[in-house]
């Protein structure tokens, strides 16, 4: 089959690296794509916002599939245009992409499916926000309730940070991401991601990851789109893993059914896990980044025709994924000054000597620029590796981390101490 992938991150060179593996795949194209991505795919340049000339390609290239990846695309309607269009796509419809796109849609559909999440109140003015604030206890979580490349959460300490976050949200800190507040309860517990993929009404799971948000070690420092992640989340049992999947993912999943807006694709399920059980923090409408790229690493089974019968609601007849039992873990390795003004035009070295230490290193944020790598975003590379546990996967990772020539770069060192030190014993 013929597929076009969109999108030029890690997330995006993972799914080529293990798309380009499928006995099933024919011509592979990628928009807009990165020097990664490159090595699987040939890429073109297409508007993405002008569905037509996305239409009008898949017809003249004979592309059986679409696999979008970031979320923008997918909020925008993409899919949906695509599916008027007889063409099978991997990814939801618009309004089934409000699951990410818009948070207070998501409580609120919690709310009617009594799915188990934090409680919450969405606002609309500052003034609003501010009156509701009395009815929360201090630390307390304000949202963007729109897409703001994963920054628009902020977990307040005090008061006075509460109030500060709503204020630069209304002014227009993240755009219009936060015409509209969610404030929610500060719930207690360890987080881990849970994903399913879903053809609108069958559900399988594919698998667990825990990833690494704050930009500092030690889980210091401001809200980043992610620094690491390893997976499988051995804290997601499989009895955990059960119940999310009974009273969260299918819940969702038949409330948009019945509600006439299925959905399509994979779902992303940000989790508290509580003394009182996992709780959703949020829904993401695609593959985590970096969670896609270790996800992808334990893979075996084949991500083409699991995505193809996803487009086409043949999950129930294709067998479930399958993971390796090993660890994956990945270190994103970022430029200075992320994620506030990432220093961008570093050049990048010795990719080759670092995948010689039993290493895959996913592209996000690169470009060539005269033949030489160069960072061109904030986080630029996924340094990722397998091994038998977190500990094995962490020092690999590092190990090809260490390798790599990236002087305006930065990474954490302590991906994975989470488990890591649950292996230890400690």
């Amino acid at each position: 089959m013929n597929i076009l992938l969109i999108g030029s991150g890690g997330r995006e060179h993972a799914l080529a690296w293990k798309l380009a593996q499928s006995p099933m795949l024919g011509k592979f194209y990628a928009t807009p794509g990165n020097p990664g991505i490159a090595q699987h795919a040939d890429l073109v340049t297409l508007d993405i916002s002008d569905h037509g000339e996305v239409i009008l390609f898949c017809g003249e290239h004979d592309i059986d599939l679409v696999v979008v990846g970031p979320e923008a695309p997918l909020v925008d309607g993409l899919a949906e245009s695509l599916r008027t269009a007889d063409i099978f796509v991997f990814g939801p419809d618009k309004a089934a992409a409000q699951l990410e796109g818009s948070k207070g849609f998501t409580k609120d559909l919690c709310a009617r499916a009594n799915i188990p999440t934090a409680g919450y109140v969405r606002a609309t003015s500052a003034a609003d926000a501010l009156k509701a604030l009395d009815d929360f206890a201090i630390p307390v979580v304000i949202k963007a309730d729109g897409l703001a490349a994963g920054k628009g959460v902020i977990i307040a300490e005090t008061r006075d940070e509460a109030e500060a976050a709503i204020t630069d949200m209304f002014d227009g800190s993240f755009g219009e991401a936060g015409a509209e507040v969610v404030i929610e309860e500060f719930l207690t517990g360890e987080e881990a991601s849970f994903f399913a993929i879903t053809d609108g009404e069958n559900v399988v799971p594919f698998g667990s990851a825990q990833d690494h948000k704050r930009v500092g070690e030690g889980d210091v420092g401001p809200n980043t789109g992610g620094m690491g992640a390893y997976s499988p989340a051995p804290v997601l049992t499989p009895a955990l893993q059960q119940q999310v999947m009974e009273q969260i993912i299918q819940p969702t999943v038949d409330t948009l059914a019945a509600e006439g807006t299925p959905y399509s694709g994979v779902l992303f399920a940000g989790l508290m896990l509580t003394d009182s059980g996992p709780q959703l923090i949020e829904y993401n409408a695609r593959f985590g980044d970096p969670e896609c790229q270790v996800l992808m690493m334990r893979l075996e089974s084949d991500l083409a025709k699991l995505m193809m019968a996803t487009a086409k609601g043949d999950l129930a007849q294709t067998s479930a994924p399958v993971f390796a039992p090993e660890t994956a873990l990945t270190v994103v390795m970022a430029a200075k000054g992320y994620p506030s003004t990432p220093e961008k035009g570093g050049k990048i070295q010795n990719l080759a000597r670092a995948e010689r230490e039993g290493a895959k290193i996913f592209h996000a944020g690169t470009a060539e620029v005269e033949g030489a790598l160069v960072a061109s975003g904030g986080r630029v590379l996924s340094v990722t590796a397998v091994g038998a546990n977190a500990t094995e996967a962490q020092d690999k990772a590092y190990a090809a981390v260490d390798q790599i020539d990236f002087e305006s770069g930065f990474c954490r060192r302590d991906i994975g101490w989470r488990e890591v030190t649950r292996e230890a014993g400690n």
